[in-house]
Order: structure tokens, then sequence, then C-alpha cells
């Protein structure tokens, strides 16, 4: 089965091309809508859906062109379904479902999350289940134990804010622009570490889960004292790995488990990356990232999810579609499995 995904969930575009049959990603394109944003700080909600309805065709064909395919050679579509911003999900949802109905071909719509967690399956070294999944993205931080596709049991996560909103609010407080967490990784390793003395947060209380809105407000404090920013975004950067750490290790005793994949925006930081594969190094264990142009939102992932929930069968209702902004992991299934057997 050859399934060409949509993702359209915030703020970039992305087509892909999943072959199933020879289990290969055939091409996947990602436009970034950052210029279009930039002005204002971050991502205006109708400004990303007009986006979205500009590029898909014409990303569309590039990217079959890039497979060397045309449309009669698809089997199915995939589109991301949710979470994200309503008006950016329907475009890219509509767009798919209407490619779908001109073909017959059946549509299915994916869970955004779901999709960075199995991305590391597209590597050359992919995890086997069960293991660790933290999940670090602009929208999201959490902690979730993945027992196999569709079983997911939610460990911990952000109260407040997620890591990549953390990084992003940073750096625009130090005039690094939007989006800054890339920027400011970049500052960091110009600066001192240990310059600054930020109080990892919540890692003294009992539990998994996360917060970083009082760190952002603590790099605020340091910026208006006058300490030079490479030294608070290196201090900034290193504090937040380090709760990281502590907490995975907390997760993994909990869980008994010794494989991790860590995964979304924030997984391509390489002081991150080098910290965790320390880490489980020195536990025996493994862990995995996704290659680093697919831990940003991409569509290779949704198609890879999107292929694993069609070959059992799932296939959205026609006519019509779902998208929702919020759409928890809890609510998911294992593929092939009835409704019953959701996890909780």
């Amino acid at each position: 089965m050859r399934v060409l995904a949509i993702e359209s969930s915030c703020d970039e575009t992305a087509v892909a091309i999943f072959d199933g049959g020879r289990d290969r990603l055939l091409a996947h394109r990602v436009h970034s809508q950052t210029d279009v944003h930039a002005d204002y700080g971050g991502v205006v909600p109708e400004l990303a859906a007009r986006d979205h309805m500009r590029r898909l065709p014409g990303l569309t064909r590039t990217t079959l062109a890039d497979a060397g395919l045309d449309l009669d050679a698809i089997d199915a579509v995939a589109y991301t379904a949710g979470p994200g911003l309503a008006g950016a999900l329907m475009t890219g949802a509509a767009f798919a479902k209407g490619l779908a109905a001109s073909r017959g071909l059946p549509a299915l719509g994916v869970n955004h999350l779901e999709g960075h967690i199995l991305a590391p399956l597209l590597g050359e070294d992919p995890p086997s289940f069960p293991f660790l999944a933290l999940l670090v993205s602009g929208g999201h931080s959490q902690l979730i134990e993945v027992r196999e596709v569709g079983d997911y049991r939610l460990l911990g996560e952000s109260i407040d804010d997620a890591i990549g909103e953390a990084f992003d609010k940073s750096a625009k407080l130090m005039g690094l622009g939007y989006p800054g967490g890339a920027a400011l990784s970049r500052l960091a390793e110009q600066g001192d570490p240990g310059a600054v003395a930020f109080t990892r947060p919540m890692v003294n209380r009992p539990g998994l889960d996360l917060s970083f809105s009082g760190l952002k407000t603590a790099v605020a404090n340091a910026i208006a004292a006058g300490c030079a920013f490479e030294d608070v975004a290196a201090s900034f950067e290193r504090t937040v790995i380090d709760t990281l750490e502590i907490k995975l290790k907390r997760a993994l005793e909990q869980t008994g488990l010794n494989r991790l994949v860590v995964a979304g925006g924030v997984a391509a930081n390489r002081p991150l990356r080098r910290r965790l594969a320390g880490m489980m190094d020195e536990r025996g264990g493994v862990v995995h990232f996704p290659a680093i142009e697919l831990c940003t939102d991409n569509a290779a992932m949704i198609a890879l999810a999107g292929y694993r929930r069609l070959v059992a069968g799932e296939r959205d209702p026609a006519p019509g579609f779902r998208v929702r902004a919020r759409w928890p992991l809890a609510e998911l299934r294992v593929p092939g499995c009835p409704a019953a057997a959701a996890v909780s």
C-alpha cells in the first residue's frame, strides 16, 4: 500500500509518500511558514490556514514527482486530524479528503502526536516495542509509556508551557526573533552554562509532571539583572536538559523500561541528544531519535502512522471529516482492535 500523507497542524505544510510494501519513505517535502509569522512573533492561525491552502496543491505535485509517481499509483490518503490549530487542520483535511474522493481512495485522519512517537520507526535502527517516549515540541511535553502502536499510557506532562514554547519565549526575551529555539541553542554555545543558577523546576516533587513557565520568568529576571545573553541561554538550556534527565531516569525506573524514544521539534537539540545518549549508555539501554529533518512537523510521520492503521482496516467515514484541536493519545486504540479495547 502506498500512502500519500498531508500535514497541516500548525505552521508547516508537508506532503509525503510511504510505501508499505517496501517499508520505506519514497519522498517528503516540508514548507515552513516562518517568514509568514515572523513579524508577529508567533503563529497567526488565519494566516497559517491560508498559506496551507496556497501551498498544498503544488507541494503535492512536487512530492509525487520526487517519488516518480502519479496519483494513479497512490492507494490511500492520510492526513493530520489533530491536535493542532483548527483552521489549519481543516484546510489540510479538506484537501486530503477531496483528493481521496476524486480518486475513489480510502482516507484516514491521523493523530499528530502518534506520528511524532512513531517517527523513529522510519530510521535505519528503529526501536522495538515497548519503550518510553519523551515527546518535546512547541506545543507538547509528555512522558509516555508505549507498549505498541495505539497502546499509550501518559506518565507525565507539562502543567504549563511546553519545552519548545519555553525555548521560543526565552529567545524572544533576548531579541532572537521567531521562532527562536534554535537561535537560543546557537547562542548557548558561546556561553557559560554555570553562570546563572536557575532552579530545575519540579524535580524535588514526586511524579513525572513538568513545568517551564517559572523558568521562563527566571530568564526574564536574569536579563533584567544584566546577565550576558549567551550565559543566560547556556544556563537555561542546561537547566532544561538537567530537568529532563532527572524525570526520565525516574520514568525508566518506574516502568522498568530500558528503551527510550525522544521525538518532537526539541529532539533536534544536539546537547539534549548527547546527554540522553550518554545517560542511556550508562544504564546499558538505548535511545532512538528521529532524523533531524523528521523532528519538526512533517508528513512522513503521518504517512507511517496512517499506513499502520489503514492496513488494519481503519477508514474515515465518507463523506465528511472531523478535526480536533485537542486529541489526547489516551483516546487512541490499537489498530485493528474494537473500540472496547481502547487504552486508558
